[in-house]
């Protein structure tokens, strides 16, 4: 690949403003200006530098946010902060989205990417990947609620039933559980189903992929095996970030 379309495909804007960047003497390969836009570069493992600037060359992005609360998951934010706000223009010139969605007032983990075959892989309902979900509730949770929840409950305006597993009490206004589809506020509205209702909604982990020391706010490049945990791929280590 040229290092202009090595540079564009990377979020660095036009083939022209690439060419600018090349000519002005803005770019770096292991260190050494690149005089020629036209340089064949080996992908593999490829570091390079923008006005002093290190990157690291990534065919796709893989993301992991630690979202806090109000922060909507959407480009055109209409009465919060918007989630993209995390993200300088060179990522965003890469097209990034939201794997799923998290309400303005639930917070944890949020993957965002640039691949469309990962984004289809996590959220196709066909592919049933987990996501995990702390809460606190108004309520103090009874017994029969955990068991309703994880024999399945009807939501308004949807077919079929919704079953959580993993249904877990943690206190008496505490609890844990994952769901393996993502209709429209489908957590919250699974509690109320059952006569409670969520006050606190916390995302902890989806697939194998769990958010255990990640900041409010921080965001990290996922690594392969943290790619795969996500996809709630088999014989794959439980991964943390």
């Amino acid at each position: 690949m040229f290092v202009e379309k090595m540079l564009q495909s990377q979020g660095f804007g036009s083939r022209k403003h690439c060419q600018q960047l090349i000519k002005s003497g803005a770019v770096a390969i292991n260190g050494e200006i690149v005089d020629s836009a036209k340089l064949k570069l080996d992908l593999q493992q490829l570091q390079f530098s923008v006005h002093g600037q290190d990157y690291q060359y990534r065919e796709k992005v893989y993301i992991a946010l630690n979202k806090p609360q109000n922060y909507e998951c959407s480009h055109q934010a209409t009465h919060h902060f918007s989630v993209f706000d995390f993200f300088d223009d060179i990522l965003m010139n890469r097209g990034i989205q939201c794997v799923g969605r998290l309400d303005q007032d639930t917070t944890g983990l949020l993957l965002l990417t640039d691949d469309g075959q990962f984004l289809q892989a996590l959220t196709h309902p066909k592919k049933h990947v987990p996501k995990v979900y702390r809460m606190q509730t108004a309520d103090p949770i009874r017994d029969e609620q955990l068991q309703q929840l994880e024999q399945g409950v009807e939501l308004r305006n949807e077919t079929g039933t919704f079953a959580a597993t993993d249904v877990t009490r943690l206190a008496e206004h505490e609890l844990s559980m994952a769901i393996h589809q993502g209709v429209y506020h489908q957590v919250k509205r699974m509690l109320a189903a059952v006569g409670n209702k969520v006050e606190t909604l916390h995302r902890q982990q989806v697939g194998q992929l769990a958010l255990t020391e990640l900041a409010e706010g921080e965001w990290i490049y996922l690594n392969e095996a943290q790619i795969m945990a996500a996809k709630n791929m088999p014989n794959i280590a439980f991964a943390s970030i």
